[in-house]
């Protein structure tokens, strides 16, 4: 399985599947519309993909911050129900750790729905640790 960065608006379209997985609410056009605005700051899209849909995607950015200096913060790690099980998310979620450790990053983080149990079994499983609540303020 190869690793691909999604830079096109029809890669863009090939995720669309597997992050409305993630995200129910994305339509076609603010997948389109947020993903430029999203690169700008510094994100990231890879995705794998079989017969020329995305079957996994993750996007990840480069974060600095006082408590942990620079890191990758991944926002999205997702995979297709039909293709779930198969090491696809894993694989991915590889791909960001190793590129932090190549660039002697201190650390990898994500949030992850509390109800997403199968998706923290993974996290788990690769090593991460349970640290922080994450907040927030609806507006």
């Amino acid at each position: 399985m190869q690793i691909k960065t999604a830079q096109t608006k029809e890669d863009f379209l090939k995720c669309f599947d597997v992050m409305q997985a993630l995200r129910p609410h994305l339509t076609p056009e603010l997948l389109l519309d947020l993903l430029p605005k999203m690169q700008a700051e510094n994100y990231t899209l890879i995705f794998i993909e079989e017969n020329g849909q995305a079957i996994s995607a993750c996007g990840f950015r480069y974060l600095t911050t006082l408590f942990d200096g620079r890191y990758i913060y991944i926002d999205d790690l997702s995979t297709l129900p039909e293709a779930r099980g198969k090491g696809h998310a894993g694989m991915l979620f590889d791909f960001v750790v190793e590129k932090a450790k190549a660039e002697n990053l201190k650390a990898v983080h994500l949030d992850s729905g509390h109800q997403r149990f199968d998706a923290h079994r993974l996290y788990l499983n690769k090593g991460m640790k349970i640290v922080y609540h994450h907040f927030r303020l609806e507006l």
